[in-house]
């Protein structure tokens, strides 16, 4: 990406840098028509899904472009020399930032509700797998305003569930997760997923959804005979906050990976919202977790596609 930020007298200057490098991406894109070979991403990053994958570019579309900017600069007039190497960050290349979403990392607290789902893992028992934080986590609560339990028993009871669900956790601790003993051991028939509204602090919606696009792979390498249910992630906070907006674009991206055999994505967010887009306070009372009126919400509105998958339709 490059970064212009240069006064009006510098206009006709950026206009011949910017068909510089439209020429340079001209170029590239001929031969990445031809190439749908993975990207370079993140050092020690987990395989994404070219659904959602970040385009980055590589070492030498990076000097390429490097080398149409020092020739802009190398052309410019006095006075733009002058500001740019005053301020250099006014004009440079700059590459997409490491997306560590996808870079597997448990939290040194999860490590033992992590080691009792290895537990339950090696049984091989579970026929469903419910996977994510602590919206999925928060299923097995008997009491309290986010109960659950209730709820699984009546919609879920005939099948055998094992609940990962870890409460904080985030995609890259799911990575963690199946890559260290939870992703082995049995076969579930279907996976239902959620995960990624606590990386919506730290990361961009991009990199949210590379980060859940890495799970979902994982999920098929590690489970190839069993249906994944892909959940939207849910809305949080008010209708105009900005975090809206974000869940809104990891789910648009997210869609992508319903491939309409194994992985199937289902956004029900918008059951839990009133007339004016907020969530009842009856619902989620923290605007984040649901109570047991939210989890009634979800199971009836999961009830028959998730039938289906248990039974291999």
């Amino acid at each position: 990406m490059v970064r212009l930020f240069l006064r009006s007298s510098q206009f006709i200057l950026v206009i011949g840098l910017l068909t510089s490098l439209q020429a340079v991406v001209a170029q590239d894109a001929a031969v990445k028509a031809k190439d749908d070979v993975a990207r370079p991403t993140t050092p020690g990053g987990a395989e994404v899904p070219l659904a959602v994958r970040i385009k980055r570019p590589t070492a030498e579309e990076v000097a390429r472009v490097e080398k149409a900017l020092a020739d802009f600069k190398e052309s410019a007039d006095p006075q733009t020399k002058a500001l740019v190497k005053e301020i250099p960050s006014l004009l440079e290349v700059r590459v997409p930032r490491p997306n560590f979403a996808i870079v597997p990392g448990l939290a040194p607290g999860f490590r033992q509700k992590h080691l009792a789902n290895v537990a339950v893992a090696k049984a091989g028992k579970a026929e469903l797998l419910l996977l994510g934080d602590s919206i999925t986590d928060f299923w097995r609560n008997e009491n309290g305003p986010f109960a659950g339990k209730a709820v699984l028993e009546k919609h879920f009871g005939k099948w055998n569930v094992a609940n990962f669900g870890i409460a904080g956790d985030t995609t890259q601790g799911v990575l963690y997760r199946l890559q260290n003993g939870e992703g082995e051991g049995f076969s579930p028939r279907a996976v239902m997923l959620m995960i990624g509204t606590n990386n919506t602090g730290r990361n961009s919606a991009e990199e949210i959804a590379e980060g859940i696009g890495a799970v979902v792979l994982q999920l098929r390498k590690r489970f190839p005979e069993s249906a994944i249910l892909l959940l939207g992630v849910f809305p949080r906070g008010k209708a105009g906050d900005s975090v809206r907006q974000t869940i809104r674009d990891i789910n648009t991206a997210i869609s992508r990976l319903d491939d309409g055999e194994k992985v199937h994505y289902l956004d029900i967010g918008a059951k839990f919202l009133n007339d004016e887009g907020d969530i009842p306070a009856d619902v989620m009372s923290d605007a984040l977790h649901p109570s047991s009126k939210g989890y009634e919400i979800w199971a009836e509105a999961v009830a028959t596609p998730l039938g289906k998958l248990m039974e291999g339709k």
